[in-house]
């Protein structure tokens, strides 16, 4: 007895040089959006599939610029560098099969001050002698590189020119860093801004100074990670660091945007107002021992506290507390104030505010030392929080009191948490914080309670009593 047997190669094994088979991109763009110039980039990648229906072999995939363009490519395991010519040969592909291509970038200086279109092309050349092209383009952008700064002397940051931050900028005590209007300072991961000595920030309505993290690219296609929290450390103000102005001043995508340390708080510690602090991995803005003032600002959307004060002299005026933040369902409150023993409050007032959020209580209160004057009052304000039952040192407060809506059955018909605001979309973390239409805070501010003291810590004339406790002079009143 014999026995044929009969062997044939399986098309995924055969490579075609037919000019009709073709590779399929995932992309046929790779696009970088805006980075800086001499800054390498965060890495892109694509896929390429052969669905010919047979296997395709690339004779040779280069970077048509060679090394012009800063392009940096790894085809399959291959990176297209200087010992090889900035390409490769004889990559096969075979039939339902992919390959996987790597593309970062480090453009050079184009010496202009807007962005420039920066573009190169990887091509694939086929042993058929079809050429198929992938587009590797950006927007570069010329910036002032700055590495472990340290300002020792009286300083002006401005223009238009970006300025990144690598390791970190610190201000020595007795010396002043002013921070000129439309100026944006954009902070590497690993960078904070330490101020022993003076921190001044000059934005104004039409020009806000901006502090934020240095990656331009996106996390996802709908999310850039300029709107992703922890992308730097944020500021520190020191013990020893004092009259500080934050003004028209947008600080988002930090650890802590503001983190105050213990003080003299007979001394005005920090004036913000004008600003926002947005989406913040840890705390929004944290006084500790702090005598401060916060006027006219939106803290919002952070893991612990919107605004934790531990103790000191704090007043919040024209202030939006907004606790929506969208990375952690663990998140804080949106107020959080304390009386300890080791940092006394000497007086929390809150006027003319909103502070909410999503859960129904986001407004804590902490007292040590129960036996002791708790010296805090809310004026004219709306809170998310239960109502108290001593509401003595509240006036004109309306309360989010959410177990008593639902008691009522009035929650679908009442405006509160989000409903207040524009816009507070959590899939995709885009928020608007300006009221809506329908907010029942429009026009509820009481004129005459307005912001008690002056940028540089010195009482107003002619303040009412509010029946938290008596206004008094600031004898020793510090001018610049």
């Amino acid at each position: 007895m014999s026995v044929c047997m009969l062997l044939s190669c399986a098309d995924d094994d055969t490579f075609s040089t037919s000019p009709q088979r073709l590779l399929t991109f995932s992309a046929d763009t790779v696009k970088m959006d805006t980075v800086f110039s001499r800054v390498p980039t965060s890495t892109r990648t694509f896929w390429i599939y052969n669905r010919s229906g047979s296997g395709i072999r690339c004779s040779q995939v280069r970077l048509k610029k060679g090394n012009q363009t800063g392009f940096r490519v790894n085809v399959d395991g291959t990176y297209l560098g200087e010992t090889t010519g900035f390409q490769t040969r004889n990559v096969e592909i075979r039939n339902k099969d992919s390959v996987r291509v790597f593309v970062e970038l480090t453009a050079p200086a184009n010496g202009k001050e807007t962005p420039q279109l920066h573009e190169d092309e990887l091509v694939f050349t086929l042993e058929s002698g079809a050429e198929q092209r992938v587009n590797l383009m950006a927007y570069t952008w010329d910036a002032q590189l700055l590495k472990n700064v340290v300002v020792s002397k009286d300083t002006l940051i401005g223009g238009d020119k970006p300025t990144v931050i690598y390791g970190g900028m610190k201000v020595d005590s007795a010396v002043t860093l002013r921070i000129a209007a439309g100026t944006t300072l954009y902070f590497h991961g690993d960078a904070a801004l330490d101020v022993y000595g003076t921190l001044v920030t000059e934005g104004t309505a039409s020009r806000n100074v901006v502090l934020r993290g240095d990656r331009t690219d996106r996390m996802f296609d709908y999310l850039p990670y300029d709107m992703v929290s922890g992308q730097w450390k944020g500021i520190r103000f020191h013990a020893s660091s004092f009259y500080n102005v934050i003004d028209f001043t947008d600080i988002h995508g930090t650890y802590t945007a503001i983190d105050c340390d213990s003080t003299d708080a007979s001394r005005q510690k920090l004036t913000l107002s004008n600003s926002i602090v947005h989406n913040c991995q840890g705390g929004g803005v944290v006084l500790r021992n702090a005598k401060a003032d916060i006027s006219n600002c939106q803290i919002s959307n952070v893991l612990t506290a919107c605004l934790a004060v531990t103790g000191g002299d704090v007043f919040v005026s024209h202030c939006t507390l907004a606790q929506f933040y969208p990375f952690d369902s663990n998140r804080y409150a949106a107020l959080h104030f304390e009386d300890s023993k080791a940092y006394p409050l000497r007086r929390f007032l809150c006027v003319n505010s909103l502070v909410t959020g999503y859960a129904d209580n986001v407004v804590f209160a902490v007292q040590e030392d129960t036996t002791a004057t708790f010296n805090y009052q809310f004026v004219s304000s709306i809170l998310r929080t239960p109502t108290p039952k001593d509401t003595s040192r509240f006036r004109q407060v309306v309360f989010e009191d959410m177990k008593q809506l639902r008691d009522a059955k009035a929650d679908g018909e009442t405006v509160t948490g989000d409903k207040h605001f524009r816009l507070a979309d959590l899939s995709k973390q885009r928020y608007d914080f300006r009221l809506d239409s329908i907010s029942t805070a429009i026009d509820k501010a009481a004129p005459e309670y307005a912001l008690p003291r002056d940028r540089d810590g010195a009482e107003r004339e002619g303040l009412p009593d509010i029946g938290c406790y008596e206004y008094r002079k600031n004898e020793a009143k510090h001018r610049r």
